[in-house]
């Protein structure tokens, strides 16, 4: 098993094979572990189910992978990625009565004790920061949602995107400039009345 390639070992378990489950296991489970407790904020116990449904789903639903569709290690973490997404997305909707919202730069708040006007200035803060967003390519929108929304290193962005680590930190100082430049434009304008 250890000589034969990720791909061989799909096709493997496609056939029902438990052997090639197991390698693929040993393989990556560090790698989907890792990715998975970072996609949780730390939390073990979710971390857990989230691996455990990965290697459940390669098991169950016969998906094949295709060294054409680009890296294995990719391939799964984009796995790992949607499962984790179901299961927070799942949480949520079954969370307390008291609604917790979460802005956009992650921060939680209860919203039983948000005033009027700070949810207000929070809905106006939340508008610009789409606005801003328009103003970016899509690449950098990408980047913006990979970095600070779901928390990916900017070496596992590259990964992700396959382009060299000097590239993603060159588009995130450009894309940070140029929201810079669009609050400042956005805040000064406010100033002087011309908004």
């Amino acid at each position: 098993m250890k000589l034969k390639t990720d791909e061989e070992l799909i096709e493997l378990i496609v056939q029902n094979h438990r052997p090639a489950l197991e390698e693929l296991y040993d393989r990556y489970v560090k790698l989907v572990y890792s990715f998975s407790f970072k996609m949780s904020k730390g939390d073990t116990e979710k971390t857990k189910e989230i691996v455990q449904q990965v290697f459940l789903r390669l098991w169950t639903t016969k998906q094949t992978y295709s060294s054409s569709k680009g890296k294995f290690p990719n391939w799964i973490l984009t796995i790992t990625r949607n499962i984790a997404i179901d299961l927070i997305r799942k949480e949520q909707k079954h969370s307390a009565s008291i609604q917790l919202e979460s802005n956009e730069w992650g921060q939680i708040e209860d919203q039983h004790t948000v005033g009027v006007p700070e949810q207000v200035s929070k809905s106006l803060l939340k508008h610009q920061i789409q606005e801003a967003k328009q103003q970016l390519s899509e690449p950098q929108q990408r980047l913006i949602n990979l970095l600070y929304w779901e928390g990916y290193s900017l070496s596992e962005i590259a990964e992700l995107e396959q382009k060299p680590l000097g590239t993603i930190k060159s588009r995130l100082h450009q894309t940070l400039k140029k929201l810079r430049k669009y609050f400042k434009e956005e805040t000064e304008g406010v100033r002087h009345g011309n908004k």
